[in-house]
């Protein structure tokens, strides 16, 4: 439910009204525009009247949510959610470029990397220090090792770092050497771990499940912002489907879906939705002109030899050529990076 505010309603309106819900036992969440001012209530609201809600000083009117996710709605908070990570930003209008190899492998590889795909534009280094593999005998990652050399990189480009964490066990090292937490795919709905990084204030990266639904992915959305971290971005990188030549399906409908009924960022990953780098240019072009926030793209300096993933990663010098691409497109659609 949600409480809609006249925009003349004085600051003591708003407290007032707040206390009347969580004298009921439910949460508030305030937010806060340029015309608006909305107190959110979650929980269970069946036990608030909406009818007495909209007698107090201030209620200009009263309204339910209907779809099961509250805070991450678009009903909830109407502006964008902007996710600013040291300088580099992700919504509102600017595209956030999340862009470096499957999997960190050596120092010397991912620090040239690093510097050539921030010198292309990308504002964000991500990279697999550990490594989720549907086979337990391929690598799978350098692991603590990873993030001691991603953190080398950042030191000689300034990139902020974006990894996959994959339990809790590490939850701590990732709090305090990862600027971007990424929660996979096979993780979406791994909710001990939901409720775990909503505790921090890492920003977190959360991607579209194998098989998930929209409502889904933001139900999973929801299990972080409801632990007190609103900071999320999301990721569509494609979903499984009946088809066998490409490594997924990109469900471009996502991205303006997802505009409808949230105000959370969303990027889109056009390496792993294809699994092929001829794909990449194509697709993430296609994202940007859908309306998504940014790209994550997979790039490796090596990529015949790369030890996961290299057929879907672009060599540096194609990135280059990408990232030219991508910016006519974003200036086409009013977007800056």
């Amino acid at each position: 439910m949600i409480i809609i505010m006249n925009p003349k309603a004085s600051e003591e309106d708003v407290r007032k009204v707040k206390a009347v819900v969580e004298a009921k036992g439910l949460e508030t969440h305030l937010s806060k525009g340029d015309t608006y001012y909305i107190v959110g209530a979650v929980g269970d609201t069946s036990i608030l009247d909406p009818k007495k809600l909209q007698v107090l000083k201030g209620v200009d009117r009263v309204m339910k949510v209907q779809e099961p996710f509250k805070k991450a709605n678009r009903i909830f908070k109407p502006e964008d959610t902007v996710v600013n990570v040291e300088g580099s930003v992700v919504g509102g209008g600017r595209l956030g470029i999340m862009a470096g190899p499957c999997s960190v492998e050596s120092e010397e590889q991912i620090i040239e990397v690093a510097k050539r795909v921030k010198a292309a534009g990308a504002n964000f280094l991500r990279g697999g220090a550990f490594k989720p593999r549907t086979s337990p005998y391929s690598f799978q990652g350098l692991e603590l090792e990873g993030l001691k050399l991603l953190k080398a990189a950042k030191q000689e480009t300034g990139l902020p770092i974006v990894t996959e964490l994959m339990s809790t066990d590490y939850l701590d090292a990732f709090v305090e050497e990862v600027d971007m937490i990424q929660i996979g795919a096979r993780n979406m709905q791994n909710f001990d771990l939901l409720k775990q990084i909503g505790r921090t204030k890492t920003p977190i990266l959360l991607k579209r499940g194998l098989s998930a639904t929209i409502e889904e992915w933001l139900m999973s959305a929801e299990y972080i912002m409801a632990g007190g971290n609103e900071n999320v971005i999301l990721c569509e990188r494609g979903v499984r489907t009946f088809e066998t030549i490409t490594r997924n399906t990109l469900d471009l409908q996502a991205v303006p879906v997802i505009k409808r009924l949230s105000h959370l960022p969303i990027i889109v990953d056009p390496s792993h939705a294809g699994g092929y780098a001829y794909l990449v240019e194509p697709m993430a072009k296609a994202a940007i002109m859908s309306g998504a926030d940014g790209l994550m793209i997979e790039v490796h300096n090596d990529p015949e030899n790369a030890l996961s993933d290299g057929q879907q990663s672009l060599t540096p010098d194609q990135f280059d050529v990408l990232m030219s691409k991508v910016k006519a497109v974003a200036k086409i659609e009013d977007k800056e990076i």
